[in-house]
């Protein structure tokens, strides 16, 4: 659930990317925080897995504009792919706003793609959210490789919910922004009615003082 620092005048948000290991979601977090100016956002978090890396940082994303006077900050996370690292999934998904979910286009990842996603549900329904209720998407990453499964085969599998959905190349760039874009639009319209009744409760709270 968003965080807001009023002292800052500041909502923080937090953006998780889930998926199979090795299917993109590190390069996704890694070209956004290469294209971030420094100056909006921080250090960069990096713990070593087996196999790959999560990776957290914040920015400011000055599109978003403000909301009820405050600027937004989002915070993104990866979490680890592989499925031993369970515990640590459910951790990083805690207090989540919004989900992309990193698929890996390629046919023999098929499976891996399907004990993420059965891992994600579990782990949401475990924290007591189910993922209709979360802003999300998905993003089909690695389309620029010849062994691809069919779009058409991913969003029946998958998006059982409708939600956007994205061709990736993240090496490359490609879906990356429009992903994080959209959901970053989606979790600021799932938020900003509750955001401002705790606005207006915490000036209320100012003036009684």
């Amino acid at each position: 659930m968003s965080f807001v620092n009023y002292l800052k005048k500041e909502i923080h948000c937090k953006i998780v990317y889930f998926g199979p290991g090795m299917g993109g979601k590190t390069t996704n977090v890694q070209y956004i925080y290469e294209k971030t100016s420094p100056h909006l956002k921080s250090k960069m978090v990096s713990l070593n897995t087996q196999n790959e890396r999560t990776l957290f940082f914040d920015f400011l994303p000055l599109e978003l504009g403000v909301i009820q006077g405050m600027k937004v900050r989002m915070h993104l996370y990866t979490v680890p792919g592989q499925s031993f690292y369970e515990a640590s999934r459910k951790l990083i998904l805690r207090g989540a706003d919004g989900i992309i979910f990193v698929g890996d286009s390629q046919v023999e990842r098929l499976e891996a793609n399907t004990e993420s996603f059965d891992s994600l549900n579990s782990s949401l329904e475990e924290l007591g959210v189910k993922l209709s209720q979360l802003p999300h998407l998905f993003q089909w990453n690695k389309r620029d490789l010849p062994n691809t499964t069919p779009i058409s085969l991913l969003e029946s599998s998958f998006n059982h919910h409708k939600a956007p959905s994205f061709e990736g190349c993240a090496t490359k760039g490609i879906g990356v922004f429009d992903s994080l874009k959209q959901i970053s639009k989606m979790v600021l319209l799932n938020i900003r009615g509750p955001l401002e009744r705790r606005a207006q409760a915490f000036e209320s709270s100012q003036k009684q003082q």
